[in-house]
């Protein structure tokens, strides 16, 4: 029997663990209660902090033996996150924490796959919760009153968030499978070609669409690891400039990692590899003084990429190109990679992009499987969106 995850720091909040778990109890789930605390705890449990402390990959001493309490709600963050991925019973995830019982606890719901109802009643719910949530789907609920014994208002919030995770958890969303889903990577400048590419695609595919601002990539390789999606056209892969050179919408360094580790049908291409992303031009570091820069808007000032970073942008990319066993097609647009690198525009620049073509060609390895197609065509010519598609649909269909 699929059980509700109640999870706490035992030696701190168990008070509130406890009347949590009743909650859920009382609302018709099965609970089990985790400890990730570091202390002593105040509250039974059904997961004691030793046994998920020893999933860290140095044991348990590594966490509880810590005497340092910053070090040690880390590396039980590490050890839950380890916990979560090895257990089958979750139906449902729900938290509650502080400062240091939100990091941990939701250190772990984020390797969790998305669908999966989680919920993290917290003190800190009501601020910047994006280093906490990232791009999972974890509900922050806020606590409002600090958890510190349970009062009037603190029994109230727990009690919703414990009927919350038992409706969710006891009604799971039915997931339709008339169509398969896809993965494709969008931004301003590559729109028209990713929005022809759906089109084409919608008959036969769900087709999902990620902004490439950093999160939108890794949003699209979190539903290729949840097994969400069947295959990816990653047009616009900008996120790695910025990764590389200090923009403000990165990829992370896993960046592709997902696709090779799902061998995904996966067809990409060099969108909006001209440029790196700043917000308001007094932003830009002063390093990129005398570059090429244009206003998108007052908020975003993007900055041409040179002939070397385009090399370099093409070793990185290859490189992660050569760890996909799955099939792969990488097409490169000859005559520009995105709206503002077209003729007459204010990022066209051969040499450059002939650098990002050639850096692609000499570190790929080609195999039966991962081939390179140079097409003479902008990557916004409706023409390019057609080789996409029929690249896509071979690779899917062999």
């Amino acid at each position: 029997m699929k059980q509700i995850y109640v999870v706490g720091t035992a030696d701190t909040k168990g008070e509130e663990l406890a009347y949590l778990a009743a909650c859920v109890e009382a609302a018709g789930g099965a609970v089990t209660r985790v400890d990730v605390g570091i202390r002593e705890p105040r509250t039974a449990v059904d997961v004691a902090a030793d046994k998920v402390a020893a999933c860290h990959p140095d044991g348990a001493g590594a966490v509880l033996a810590c005497e340092d309490r910053g070090r040690a709600v880390e590396a039980m963050g590490v050890a839950f996150a380890r916990f979560l991925v090895e257990r089958q019973d979750i139906a449902g995830i729900i938290g509650i924490g502080g400062g240091g019982g939100t990091s941990i606890i939701t250190a772990g719901m984020r390797q969790l796959r998305l669908g999966l109802p989680k919920i993290m009643v917290s003190t800190l719910a009501s601020g910047d919760v994006a280093p906490y949530v990232d791009v999972s789907d974890i509900v922050m609920m806020p606590s409002v009153t600090d958890m510190a014994g349970l009062n009037r208002l603190s029994r109230v919030i727990l009690h919703n968030a414990a009927q919350a995770i038992t409706a969710m958890s006891r009604r799971p969303a039915e997931v339709t499978a008339s169509k398969p889903a896809l993965g494709l990577t969008m931004f301003g400048v590559t729109t028209s070609a990713v929005s022809a590419m759906v089109e084409r695609l919608r008959a036969d595919y769900d087709c999902l669409v990620f902004h490439a601002t950093g999160t939108g990539g890794r949003a699209m390789e979190k539903l290729a690891d949840s097994g969400l999606i069947s295959g990816v056209l990653d047009i616009t892969t900008t996120e790695v400039c910025d990764l590389l050179f200090g923009g403000v919408l990165p990829a992370t360094s896993n960046r592709f990692d997902a696709i090779a580790r799902a061998g995904l049908p996966y067809v990409g291409s060099v969108g909006a590899l001209d440029m790196v992303n700043f917000w308001a031009p007094e932003t830009v570091p002063e390093r990129y003084a005398g570059r090429l820069f244009y206003r998108h808007n007052p908020n975003v000032t993007l900055m041409r990429t040179t002939s070397g970073e385009c090399a370099q942008i093409g070793r990185w990319i290859g490189d992660k190109l050569n760890l996909c066993n799955g099939p792969v097609r990488f097409l490169i647009p000859e005559k520009g990679v995105s709206a503002l690198d077209i003729e007459g525009g204010p990022f066209f620049d051969p040499q450059a992009d002939a650098a990002l073509f050639a850096a692609l060609e000499a570190t790929v390895k080609p195999t039966a499987s991962r081939r390179i197609i140079r097409l003479p065509l902008h990557i916004n010519d409706p023409h390019f969106a057609e080789a996409a598609v029929a690249a896509y649909r071979d690779i899917a269909n062999p």
